[in-house]
């Protein structure tokens, strides 16, 4: 696995860095094997970058090709405000081209956060068989906590062996809607990982995380994640403020 840190100075600048290297990636993925397999992420840091790759036009991603995952869903029905598929279509799905049966969703509306998680692991079981990596990219946020996709300090990182799903039924943070994420494992299992994080309420926590790398500390569930290729940290000025000292070390490469 290769590190890398990129830094720019606002989160505009930042997504744009990161949507130029998605569709880098995305148009040699289609020319090598024919499908770009992307892991989207919720919450409200990447909805900036979401609307900035739906305006890309014919020089973004070749969406005729991609094939749309989540990492993590609330165990909602996927009309409701809080439902990270929604959003996604929002901001970004329903204006690209993306074929309806290349969306592969969380069922949030199961009984279950049980039965969800394992709805989830049939679909993904029949959307990608036994290959690995499982995906071309990973994109994750990191929460104030240190917690990237539903997987939560405290809270098992794995569900039961050979399985790419979790159940969370108790996320730790009010409001205590049940989830179910993809694990450590399965996110780890992508040819590229990108970790989105903006905004100086973060900063202490980046830079925490970032000391940690490459081992990783076990209470920060984010420094967890590897990749089969390249693990990159795409930080705004403000996120990478306390880790000035660091980045030299980790030849972050730095946007004026």
């Amino acid at each position: 696995m290769t590190l890398r840190v990129r830094v720019a100075k606002d989160p505009d600048a930042i997504c744009r860095r990161l949507a130029a290297d998605l569709s880098e990636g995305a148009r040699a993925a289609r020319s090598t094997r024919g499908r770009f397999r992307l892991v989207l992420s919720g919450g409200g840091t990447p909805r900036p970058l979401y609307r900035l790759l739906a305006g890309q036009g014919p020089g973004g991603l070749p969406w005729g090709e991609v094939e749309v995952f989540w990492g993590d869903e609330r165990c909602v029905p996927p009309q409701d405000p809080e439902s990270n598929y929604r959003e996604a279509r929002a901001d970004l799905l329903d204006k690209v081209p993306v074929p309806g049966d290349h969306l592969h969703r969380i069922p949030g509306e199961a009984p279950t956060a049980e039965e969800a998680a394992l709805r989830y692991e049939e679909e993904l079981s029949r959307s990608l068989g036994s290959e690995t990596p499982d995906f071309d990219y990973v994109l994750l946020g990191m929460g104030k906590d240190g917690h990237t996709a539903s997987l939560f300090p405290g809270q098992p990182l794995e569900g039961e062996p050979g399985r790419r799903t979790v159940a969370v039924p108790h996320p730790g943070q009010p409001p205590f809607v049940p989830r179910v994420s993809l694990t450590r494992t399965c996110l780890s299992s992508s040819r590229e990982v990108g970790v989105l994080v903006t905004g100086s309420e973060k900063a202490e926590r980046v830079a925490q995380v970032l000391r940690s790398l490459p081992s990783g500390d076990p209470n920060l569930p984010v420094s967890q994640i590897r990749s089969a290729g390249n693990l990159t940290w795409y930080l705004d000025a403000p996120a990478a403020s306390r880790s000035q000292e660091l980045l030299p070390s980790l030849s972050a490469e730095v946007d004026s």
